[in-house]
Order: C-alpha cells, then structure tokens, then sequence
C-alpha cells in the first residue's frame, strides 16, 4: 500500500506564515503538521509515499528527505493547482494497481490507522460536525456503507463530515472517475476537480466504501483553530523540553514543547506553548503560544500569538500573527 499526501496548497487562511514556509511545516506540539501525518501512517507499517507537492515544494521536499531517509519517498509537482481530485490524477502512474491511503496535508486526526487499513473495504474517514456546508458530507446507510458524497452542500442530508482521509483498494476504479471528471471540466474557468466527486462517481458505479469515524480532529486551517489544536495536542502528548538545556531563572507551567538548542533566561513559560529550535527568550511572557525556531524575544508579553521563525519581537503585551524573518520593536 502507498500513502498520498497532497501538500500543494498555498495555505492562504495561515499568511502571513505561508508565505515562506509550507502550512504541513507549521510546528504543531513539538512535531509539524506534516511529521504527525506520517508518523501515524508509518507506525502502522506504511513506507511507500507520494508527496503531492507545489508552493515552496523544495522545503517540504528537503524537510521529507532530512527527517525520513528510510522512507520510499516520491514526489510529484502539481504546478497548477486544479483541486484535489487533480493532484491524485497526477499520482496514477506511480501507483499503479496498489492499493492507496490518501491523507490531505492539513488533515491532523485521531484514528485507528491500523483498522482502517486492515478492513476489507475501501473507507473515507468521517466526524460529525455542527454545521457541514463547508466541507464534503457522506450519508451513510444503517449497514455503514455510503450511499452518497457531497461536496459542501446548500442543504445537506447528513452531519457526517469528510476528514479528509480515505482508503481506496480499487484504484484503477478511482482513477477512471477521475479521467472522467478531468475531461469534462471546463480548464478556462479555473474550477477545482474535486476528490469527493470523484468518489460519488464510484459509490454511484457500484463501488462498495464504508465510514470510519474517527476519534478526534484536529483544525489546522487558521491561526485560532491552530493554537486551539495545539494546546489539545500537547495535553495528549505531554509536550517535551530538552532536559539538556538549562533556562535560567524561569518557571515552565506544563504543557508545554521546546526545541533543541533554545536560550530561555528571566522568563515564564506556557501553559500550551510550542517553541522551535533555537529560539531565545529573555524577560518574556508566554502561553497559548508557537514560536518559530531562530526567533529571538526580548521584553514581552505574549498570548494566543502565531510567531513565525527567524522573528525578532522586543516590547510588550500583544496577541500577535507574525510571520518569517520578522523584526518588530514595540517599545
């Protein structure tokens, strides 16, 4: 089996973050989005991966071939971007006839991997939410099968939302839907070719696809629901602080997640924060907080703030969105 994950997109609702760095690349409770997603898989026995890659592409790339050398990577380029359904289309020649667990890039949740894998039918991950008109819905028979996928309906049927994870055994089934779609969209208008329709293609052509409900999911679509997610993640994971490092005359209130190499003097820190590497912190406030790795802090007070890396801060109380390579004196 190989697993897809599509990383193309621009990530538009975390700028100015996205700008220089991939939204899958945003630390996340001492992992990155992306590092979460394929732990997950891997852990269930899954080497074989295909990265959908585009905006800054080279990062996640270079990120990928750093952190997991003992992966089968591959990685293919969607430089238009016409949707999800598009970017899977651009992956059928590396899979061939396998079997396939797409994951979307963002998609951060908590699942029985191994179960959905091991399950003789193809699945698509659903939870139910308060309000699915924003995201692809399945109505789901008594038996588990879905009898229909509806991509962000005016009136839907079902509160049962598409996570945005998805088993598929028959793949030459997925990829003809997938042509199919392709040839009849009309490219001038720029439409994205989306993945549910092409499901709904094959539940309405005879394939057989249950519902996997997963446990808990995670928003990592902008910056409230980033931190939200965050906090949740480190209360699960328990954070981590490299016991190497010394931070003078600080108070660390759990949970909480620093990296390696940080200088942390004269200060408080957490709950709910998540630090990069190498960042320093002197005389300084946080909690509820990501830092980036190489920022430096100095004199400030910070909460429920988005710090990208490479940041300079100096000044005081704000709640702050900041990204890469930033200075800022707010004295």
């Amino acid at each position: 089996m190989k697993a897809i994950i599509p990383v193309a997109g621009a990530g538009t609702k975390l700028r100015p973050h996205t700008y220089t760095q991939p939204k899958a690349l945003i630390p996340l409770a001492g992992k990155t989005i992306l590092s979460i997603i394929v732990d997950q898989l891997h852990d269930a026995g899954i080497n074989d991966f295909i990265f959908i890659v585009g905006y800054l592409g080279e990062k996640i790339q270079d990120y990928v071939k750093a952190k997991y050398p003992h992966l089968n990577c591959h990685f293919v380029y969607q430089n238009e971007r016409y949707g999800t359904g598009h970017a899977i289309d651009l992956t059928k020649e590396i899979v061939g006839n396998e079997e396939v667990f797409i994951v979307l890039g963002d998609t951060v949740a908590e699942y029985d991997v191994a179960q959905m894998i091991n399950n003789p039918y193809s699945m698509l991950a659903v939870k139910r939410v308060d309000d699915p008109r924003n995201f692809g819905v399945a109505e789901i028979e008594d038996d588990g099968f879905i009898s229909r996928v509806v991509e962000k309906p005016a009136i839907p049927k079902s509160n049962m939302a598409l996570v945005g994870i998805y088993k598929i055994k028959e793949t030459d089934f997925l990829f003809n839907c997938l042509k199919k779609i392709i040839e009849k969209a009309d490219r001038t208008q720029h439409h994205e070719l989306s993945l549910t329709d092409a499901l709904e293609c094959m539940i309405q052509s005879g394939a057989k696809i249950k519902a996997f409900k997963v446990q808990n999911w995670f928003d990592c679509g902008k910056k409230e629901t980033l931190l939200e997610s965050n906090a949740i993640l480190l209360k699960k994971f328990g954070g981590k602080v490299y016991s190497q490092e010394k931070f003078e005359n600080t108070i660390i209130i759990p949970p909480v997640s620093i990296g390696e190499g940080c200088d942390i003097r004269n200060s408080v820190i957490g709950p709910n924060v998540t630090i990069g590497d190498s960042t320093i912190l002197n005389y300084t406030i946080v909690k509820d907080s990501i830092i980036g790795s190489f920022s430096k802090l100095y004199d400030v007070v910070l909460d429920d703030s988005l710090i990208g890396n490479d940041t300079g801060i100096k000044g005081e109380t704000r709640s702050l969105n900041i990204g890469d390579n930033t200075d800022i004196d707010l004295g």
